[in-house]
């Protein structure tokens, strides 16, 4: 049984790449591409963690404050991703209850790192 790995992206690079290196680290991913099924989507999937694409349409911040929230999703470690010179961006997250706000090329260069940090921190 390979644990599950729920992807929210809206751009194809990175998050393409990010669910490669996903199941070459032997996670069953889901992607949602569309930010108003992602707090169903999580729910209903119960994904050992979240990695969130804060470049979104949507106000992804709220997505997260919600998931931390809620009691039966509060447990979810949320890693959230964004260009580097998305400080604020990244900073909000974290403030939401991300576990991690990192950087697409810190995200691709350490993301074994990352998953072990994330899913310790929980």
């Amino acid at each position: 049984m390979q644990p599950l790995a729920l992807v929210f992206y809206e751009k194809l690079l990175p998050g393409s790449q990010l669910v490669n290196r996903l199941q070459d680290l032997s996670y069953r991913v889901q992607t949602v591409h569309d930010p108003a099924l992602l707090l169903a989507a999580v729910r209903r999937e119960m994904p050992m963690l979240l990695l969130a694409d804060l470049a979104a349409r949507a106000d992804l911040t709220r997505v997260i404050a919600e998931l931390k929230a809620d009691p039966a999703t509060a447990h979810i470690p949320v890693i959230a991703f964004a260009e580097e010179k998305a400080l604020t961006h990244l900073a909000a997250a974290q403030q939401a209850g991300a576990a991690l706000a990192v950087s697409e090329t810190a995200l691709m260069s350490y993301l074994p790192q990352l998953l072990n940090q994330a899913l310790h921190i929980e």
